[in-house]
């Protein structure tokens, strides 16, 4: 990262935007094309999925100045190679307003550095969108994420501010956490805030649109397995407070205390959120997965494909007769494919493989599980595990 001396409102941007990168993960950036659009605030800039279609999204911090020595992070404590950058809350907002005028950006995902500690951090960024709602009449996407030892009230605050808030686990559990940000309490500091979103939610679900919650993980330098990740990430899911979480494989950061620990291969992540999907969309407890001794998910195959031969193979499923959770279990076959091939076996039967493409499954996957009118369907040429 170049030196700069007194940057202006734009290079902070994009000097604060290179750091986001790696503090605020989750969503994907810009495709080489749409950087070369955005020119140099392509780092600052990425993709939110909403009902709506794709939407461009500046993703900045208020601060990269921190007090807090999390191990793997760029911009820790004492880190001499991060530049450290503030915004007032007046100035980033203008900024954003500039930026979204101008079609720039469409949304805001904001993120701090800690410095005085999480209450005065948050509120910084609870003026910056206040201001944009307020001052600037801005009502698109804003995504806050809230600082560790964030108050309730903050919290509160924060709702009615954001479509979207985060509180980073970071780690699957206490003891994982104090290998990967030691001063960070996960009792104290960061499960309260969960606690009351489903309070908020439970007390007054008629005065506030409740933003959906999400979390992240590091993934890989602590030990973790991922059957401790998907455990705690599980019993969010069914008590109804976590909308998604977001896994986030490890990628050394020279300066830090963890920069000889090697990183974590792209495949486990890519598992993690196959078997996120498996919990969250298609019906599977977590008993289901198929976790070795260890608790990691093989990295050879996905985790439904793995599934299905263990349990459909000899028992295919019936394409004509099977009710939605069955079809789901399917490879190949998801939610949008199932809900077609409800609809679709109203108007006939489906005996043929050219029947079930048009619904969208993925043949190549399916074949070996299914039935179609009793009948097994000519074997296919199977796709490489992934």
């Amino acid at each position: 990262m170049r030196a700069i001396i007194k940057p202006d409102a734009q290079q902070k941007i994009e000097l604060l935007g290179e750091l986001a990168q790696l503090d605020c993960d989750g969503e994907p950036v810009l495709s080489n094309q749409q950087r070369q659009k955005r020119g140099f605030l392509s780092d600052s800039i990425v993709q939110v999925q909403r009902p709506d279609g794709p939407m461009t999204v500046l993703r900045t911090l208020q601060s990269s100045v921190c007090e807090k020595d999390c191990h793997y992070c760029p911009f820790r404590a004492g880190r001499s190679r991060t530049q450290r950058v503030s915004f007032s809350p007046d100035e980033l907002a203008s900024e954003f307003d500039a930026m979204q005028a101008g079609g720039v950006v469409k949304g805001l995902f904001l993120s701090s550095g800690i410095v005085g500690g999480g209450v005065k951090a948050m509120d910084k960024m609870l003026a910056t969108a206040e201001i944009l709602r307020r001052k600037y009449d801005y009502r698109g996407y804003v995504h806050l994420k809230i600082m560790p030892g964030s108050e309730r009230a903050q919290l509160e605050q924060a709702i009615r501010l954001a479509d979207r808030i985060s509180i980073n686990l970071e780690g699957a559990n206490a003891k994982r956490l104090a290998v990967l940000a030691p001063q960070k309490d996960m009792r104290g500091e960061l499960l309260p805030v969960i606690h009351w979103m489903r309070q908020i939610a439970r007390e007054m679900p008629w005065q506030v649109k409740i933003p959906s919650l999400v979390t992240q993980f590091v993934v890989g330098p602590a030990g973790e397995s991922d059957q401790e990740i998907l455990t705690g990430v599980d019993w969010l899911y069914r008590r109804r407070t976590l909308s998604r979480a977001y896994y986030s494989r490890f990628n050394p950061i020279t300066d830090t205390p963890l920069e000889n620990i090697a990183p974590t291969p792209p495949i486990r992540e890519r598992r993690l959120y196959q078997a996120d999907w498996l919990l969250r969309f298609y019906g599977f407890k977590l008993s289901e997965l198929p976790f070795d001794p260890n608790g990691a998910l093989p990295a050879n195959a996905d985790p439904k494909l793995l599934w299905a031969a263990k349990h459909l193979s000899e028992r295919p499923v019936e394409i004509n007769l099977a009710p939605r959770s069955e079809l789901l279990r399917v490879p190949g076959i998801g939610p949008k494919s199932a809900d077609a091939i409800l609809q679709a076996r109203r108007q006939e039967r489906l005996k043929d493989l050219s029947q079930l493409k048009k619904t969208g499954a993925v043949i190549n996957r399916a074949s070996s599980f299914i039935l179609l009118d009793g009948h097994r369907p000519p074997r296919q040429l199977r796709l490489p595990a992934t």
